[in-house]
C-alpha cells in the first residue's frame, strides 16, 4: 500500500515519515484509519510502502540512492540534470537511479516542459526489517 500524501492535513509543519516495511505492513494503523472513516472522521495520513522482495529493500538503501533521496528532500532540484549536478554524478546514472526509485514508489518524476522534476511527499524514511525467526523462514530456499 502506498499513500503518496497528496492530501493536505491541518498540520502542514508536521514531519511526514515514509515507513518502508519488509513482508508486511502496519495492520493496526490501517484498521485505525478504516475505523475513523467509518465514524466520519478524517484519519491521520499513513505513508507506507511494503516490499516483498529483499532486493527492492536493498535498492532503496544503497548509498547512491539515499544520497539522491536526501538531495531531493533537502534541495528540491528542478530537474534530473540539476540533481546530477548537485550530487556530482553523470546524468545518465542519476536518471537510471531516479527511474528505479520511481518504480519503487519512492519518488515522482513530474514532467515540467522538456525536463522531469524529482519530488517526494515525505521528509524522512523509517525502515522496518524484522529479524525474527518467522520472518527468516521466508528467506530460505526450497530444495
Amino acid at each position: 500500500m502506498t499513500n503518496t500524501g497528496t492530501e493536505t492535513t491541518d498540520d502542514t509543519n508536521a514531519e511526514r515519515v515514509l515507513h518502508i516495511r519488509y513482508r508486511s505492513g502496519d495492520d493496526d494503523r490501517l484498521i485505525e484509519a478504516l475505523d475513523a472513516l467509518d465514524h466520519g472522521e478524517t484519519p491521520e495520513p499513513v505513508f507506507e510502502v511494503v516490499y516483498h522482495d529483499i532486493e527492492d529493500l536493498h535498492r532503496v538503501t544503497r548509498p547512491t540512492n539515499l544520497e539522491l533521496l536526501r538531495t531531493i528532500v533537502r534541495r528540491e532540484p528542478a530537474s534530473i540534470r540539476e540533481t546530477a549536478r548537485m550530487v556530482d554524478r553523470d546524468v545518465r546514472q542519476v536518471h537510471r537511479n531516479l527511474t528505479a526509485l520511481e518504480e519503487l514508489g519512492l519518488i515522482d518524476l513530474e514532467q515540467d516542459g522538456r525536463s522531469k522534476q524529482p519530488t517526494t511527499w515525505y521528509d524522512a524514511i523509517e525502515v522496518d526489517l524484522p529479524l525474527s525467526e518467522s520472518a527468516s523462514t521466508y528467506d530460505t530456499a526450497d530444495a
